[in-house]
């Protein structure tokens, strides 16, 4: 029979849909067996109204047989089937999918097709066989037709379409393989429990059973006179079996599903060993629907704070695997998530590989946000512990999600951070804070330090502390970001407990502070003068009531921040805070420094080189020159 062109397009657009609209050879086979279950799909469709068909839904199958000797591989179905006109058209013409016409008649007569599973509807999914073969035969009777028919094609170069003497209904295709080379080896494709594999993966939750004959070995019957030494046989038995789990897990009602089952899939699909803390089974209707399953995890991956974790859920269309880890759908300060989202409204594109990028994404991710905090919200509510394990792993993910985007997010995230406090020993919510805030206290306080000992040592704590106002305790690199992008909770600002505005001033303190930092201006001006650039300014404290001094910075940049940018890579390294010593002048150690700038201007100096080394240590900063420090302490000791 003559060689027919491909009505479409080119030998070029072929080559195009072949090697650049795929980018996984392995995809063909969810492609075609996407393809044999939209064919049952509608006849089983058409028996429901049709009483002459005479088959059951339990009776439709799709059957994969490789041949090694032969180097084909067959996917087989027992649906619709095509006639010879259907083959040409459907085959013959790039791009003109069967399914999508079926699906549009149906929606023509108002027959429900909304509610019918119909995956391919772009029509080159089939095309994809060429990635792995140089040679598809495709073999259909249709329903309610005498003859069948066969195509055949070699690629671009055209297809014949011939009679054929299948006398079973449906469609079979046999993909005749290309030959292995160093750089690939398409015998994979023929070995059964790499086909189990890819179906496992790909199509596990088609709803028609997907079936393949393996090899087993078997313990032979114990023969009746067999002695007390006798050694059990084996034989290799071959048997067919379904690969394809059919339903899955979300697709159940929730009250269904065991917590067992959820902890198995979760174990299983996403290879963790310990369950999940929470999980979240969700169906969502109305102008995009879908059903997902999330997951909670108890800990942090080994790589989720590195560059090479890709966060993602698992996206299906009708069952069928369409990505892996799909970005789109779940936010990044949410990407320990783990799940699966099924919807046949994706906007898939045409080779069923990615998204296009639509409002239903968002959608689906706006959703997803929801649920996962709610879900949080209630862990940190109703189980504490467990909200604890969960903050251990992703405290940081929550705290930077908050600062990133100039605070896009700080509303969906701030009650869900934890902060150590001068309250006790456990973690507590801004919620928590504001609720035991004392009657006339209008802010939040904290300080930051490199752990919460060195936050309690600290001086400047005492007089906050002692009017009975609880601390927050910043002791991650970022708390002081996230403080300062919040800005404020429930009305109430964030105050540095360090600051000398913590607290208010009446007018006679002001002045009384005015007074005093006139007074001991020529002890300021010479430590100033003595400590030269490590200062930017020398100051009588507000802050300080038992202790001697302490470190301060003038401008936006807190010690804490210039220690972040001094581990950051780069140029942010160099930057510094405006540093200010502040002695508190009611102290003894100030009376020693005033006699000795009065009287003793060397010894004087060691004195505040000494203070100034005191107040980085205080700091948890470290001592520019310890071997000085040393060697200072020892000369004024003598």
């Amino acid at each position: 029979m003559a060689k027919k062109q491909f009505k479409a397009e080119s030998k070029r657009l072929l080559d195009l849909m072949i090697n650049s609209i795929y980018t996984n050879r392995e995809i063909f086979l969810r492609e075609l067996l996407s393809n044999a279950s939209d064919a049952v799909d509608k006849l089983s469709y058409k028996a429901l109204t049709d009483d002459k068909i005479g088959i059951k839904r339990k009776d439709f199958q799709i059957t994969i047989v490789p041949d090694r000797e032969n180097r084909t591989l067959t996917i087989s179905d027992n649906g619709i089937g095509m006639t010879k006109e259907e083959l040409e058209q459907n085959l013959g013409t790039i791009a003109k999918s069967g399914s999508l016409q079926f699906k549009q008649e149906m929606d023509k007569a108002e027959k429900g097709a909304k509610n019918i599973d119909i995956i391919g509807q772009f029509g080159v999914g089939f095309y994809s066989a060429f990635m792995v073969a140089d040679k598809v035969t495709v073999r259909s009777k249709a329903y309610g037709a005498d003859e069948s028919w066969q195509w055949e094609s070699n690629g671009a170069d055209g297809y014949t379409v011939e009679p054929c003497d299948k006398a079973s209904l449906g469609t079979e295709v046999i993909l005749h393989l290309k030959p292995d080379t160093e750089e690939d080896n398409y015998s994979e494709f023929l070995e059964p429990y790499r086909i189990q594999g890819l179906v496992k993966k790909y199509s596990d939750y088609v709803h028609t059973p997907i079936r393949m004959e393996m090899e087993h070995s078997k313990m032979k019957d114990k023969p009746a006179d067999a002695g007390e030494d006798y050694q059990p046989e084996y034989e290799t038995v071959r048997e067919w079996e379904t690969l394809n789990s059919m339903v899955p897990l979300w697709q159940r009602q929730k009250s269904k599903v065991k917590k067992e089952e959820y902890d198995q899939f979760y174990r299983e699909k996403f290879g963790d060993w310990e369950e999940p803390l929470a999980v979240i089974h969700t169906a969502a209707e109305g102008q995009m629907e879908y059903k997902a399953m999330l997951f909670i995890p108890a800990h942090a991956p080994y790589d989720y704070y590195s560059k090479d974790y890709e966060k993602g859920l698992q996206l299906y269309s009708s069952g069928v695997l369409i990505m892996d880890k799909c970005p789109e759908v779940v936010p990044d300060h949410f990407s320990f998530v783990k799940g699966v989202v099924d919807s046949a409204d994706l906007p898939l594109n045409i080779s069923r590989e990615t998204l296009q990028h639509t409002r239903a994404l968002h959608i689906i991710e706006n959703n997803v946000e929801k649920k996962v905090k709610a879900e949080l919200l209630k862990l940190q509510k109703e189980d504490r512990e467990k909200y604890l394990k969960f903050w251990k792993g992703f405290a940081r993910q929550l705290k930077y999600g908050t600062v990133n985007g100039y605070g896009a997010k700080k509303e969906v995230l701030q009650d869900l951070l934890l902060f150590p406090s001068s309250n006790g020993e456990e973690l507590t919510t801004l919620s928590e804070y504001v609720e035991r805030m004392k009657e006339g206290q209008e802010s939040i306080f904290y300080l930051c330090a490199e752990n919460v000992e060195m936050a309690k040592a600290l001086p400047q704590a005492e007089r906050v502390l002692d009017k009975g106002y609880e601390i927050l305790y910043f002791t991650d690199e970022v708390d002081e970001f996230v403080a300062q992008t919040l800005m404020q909770y429930m009305d109430k600002p964030f105050k540095d407990a360090a600051s000398a505005d913590a607290l208010p001033e009446s007018e006679e303190e002001k002045a009384d502070a005015e007074k005093k930092a006139e007074a001991n201006k020529p002890v300021l001006d010479f430590v100033k003068e003595a400590l030269g650039d490590k200062v930017f300014d020398v100051r009588i404290s507000k802050v300080l009531k038992s202790g001697a001094v302490c470190l301060t910075t003038d401008g936006p940049m807190s010690l804490e921040m210039e220690k972040y940018f001094q581990r950051v890579e780069g140029g942010m390294a160099g930057m510094k805070a405006q540093r200010v010593l502040e002695l508190n002048a009611d102290s003894p150690v100030y009376g020693a420094l005033a006699r000795a700038v009065a009287q003793e201007p060397e010894k004087a100096r060691k004195y505040a080189e000494l203070l100034y080394d005191q107040a980085l240590i205080i700091a948890g900063i470290p001592v520019e020159d310890t071997a000085e420090y040393t060697k200072l302490v020892c000369e004024l000791m003598v």
